[in-house]
């Protein structure tokens, strides 16, 4: 998400970052393509020019003119509009009520609310203890049931069963008292998709809501809409009493338009977003981290929960242990580490968070992309048990039979082998004394040697 508005933004900023003084003619020149690049990613116009009028008011004032650095300070002008914009801070659920915390999901057809009920599910199942109870009252599609039922399955979260002869009031009101009768903590209603807001539909919702009165409403909405989802927020929020919204598929959109404009115009914070299909993408919506990522800042925070959340503690310990005893990392271990990556999200999801990562060609990008990534596993699933733990004896003819198995090329296995010899080194680093900083220089190196700037030097830390 935001790759659009994040090259565009890093080339208009890049010019005037730097200066060690500003003058209105430049500030005006660079807010002009600050705003072509906010209207290119969708924003809406009421959202641009209130962000355009408050960075210039701020930029020509004392707290830019009168600072040593002016260029940086404009540029945290830039930043704290933005999360100005997408709502400054991060407005969790509200569930302290008398239990069951009843959430209703409303939202348009398509803009898969069902998979989010069950990403949200498993988040406050792992995140927050709580037991859930799930249940549909989309009784005009039996899909949708199924659907939901198979996702609580997957997830092991309650299914409360429901069919098309029901209605959805006596539906929402038998799981509730259900879940009470069972000491569940949360229920999840998913309702109907509508195809867009008509009256039947929304007079429906409105009757569902005031029957179970939840203590928070979000509504699901999809990024590829751009600005027209903060529209068709605002028109749900006529109807309901959102108190918050959810936008998903944003791995799929470039642009970033819905995140910069849904707190705008309708008032209603950002909850979570959705970053990917699989049943964990889903992250609370933090619209500083959203900015520093918007501005190729990275976002080491939330990586950081990521690794705490779902890295494999027992392996990471095991590899550590093995690393201080003296013993050499080897394909085994950079075969753990590459699932470790795909459950974090893959390859691609880490470079977002990463500072610096804008500065990173695309062709480089390409080389680490998660399809790479698949490659690799193969080629190291066609090896012996004896090759991994040796890599030093892969030479022709084992090269040969490795390629056959995985179905790669000879020089495919030669490329897994030299990126084998640089993460050696690298954890080999990281072994001894100041080993993340050492490893972030090598990593730095390594960015170099392709033709490009280094990460930025307040990286080498993992500081923030």
């Amino acid at each position: 998400m935001f790759e659009n508005l994040s090259d565009r933004l890093s080339k208009t900023l890049k010019g005037i970052s730097g200066k060690g003084r500003l003058t209105e003619n430049n500030i005006k020149s660079t807010l002009r393509e600050v705003r072509l690049a906010l209207l290119e990613a969708d924003v809406a116009l009421p959202v641009v020019r209130d962000f355009i009028k408050s960075a210039k008011k701020r930029a020509l004032g004392r707290e830019v003119t009168k600072t040593l650095d002016p260029g940086q300070a404009f540029l945290k002008i830039v930043q704290t509009e933005l999360e100005v914009a997408m709502g400054e801070v991060n407005e969790s659920l509200n569930l302290a009520t008398q239990p069951p915390a009843v959430i209703l999901m409303a939202g348009l057809q398509g803009a898969g609310k069902t998979t989010t009920v069950a990403k949200l599910s498993l988040l406050l199942k792992n995140k927050e203890k709580k037991k859930i109870l799930v249940v549909s009252v989309d009784i005009y599609r039996p899909a949708a049931i199924k659907q939901l039922e198979t996702l609580a399955s997957e997830i092991d979260v309650e299914f409360f069963p429901s069919d098309i002869t029901q209605k959805p009031n006596a539906i929402a009101s038998a799981a509730i008292l259900h879940a009470k009768k069972h000491f569940i903590d949360v229920v999840i209603v998913d309702t109907a998709g509508r195809l867009h807001v008509d009256t039947e539909m929304m007079d429906e919702i409105i009757d569902l809501h005031a029957t179970i009165n939840p203590i928070e409403t979000l509504f699901i909405v999809d990024a590829m809409t751009g600005q027209d989802a903060a529209n068709t927020a605002k028109a749900f929020d006529e109807a309901l009493p959102l108190t918050g919204v959810i936008i998903t598929k944003a791995d799929g959109d470039a642009r970033g338009g819905a995140a910069l404009s849904i707190r705008h115009i309708t008032g209603k914070p950002i909850k979570f977003i959705g970053m990917g299909e699989k049943i964990d993408a889903l992250e609370a919506f933090h619209p500083d981290r959203i900015a520093s990522r918007i501005l190729g800042m990275g976002d080491v925070l939330t990586l950081i929960e990521d690794l705490e959340a779902k890295v494999d503690k027992e392996k990471a310990a095991k590899l550590s242990k093995k690393m201080k005893k003296g013993k050499k990392f080897d394909l085994e271990d950079f075969r753990d580490q590459l699932i470790q990556m795909k459950n974090m999200g893959g390859m691609g999801s880490m470079m977002d968070k990463l500072p610096g990562m804008g500065q990173i060609s695309d062709t480089m990008k390409n080389q680490v992309n998660d399809k790479a990534t698949n490659q690799m596993e193969a080629i190291i699933n066609s090896m012996t048990k004896k090759e991994r733990s040796k890599p030093e004896i892969i030479k022709g003819g084992r090269k040969r039979r490795i390629a056959a198995g995985s179905g790669m090329q000879i020089q495919d296995v030669n490329k897994l082998l030299k990126q084998f010899t640089q993460m050696q080194k690298m954890m080999k680093k990281m072994s001894g004394k100041g080993g993340m900083r050492k490893m972030m220089s090598t990593m730095q190196g390594m960015m170099g040697s392709q033709g490009q700037r280094g990460m930025p030097l307040g990286f080498n830390g993992l500081k923030r």
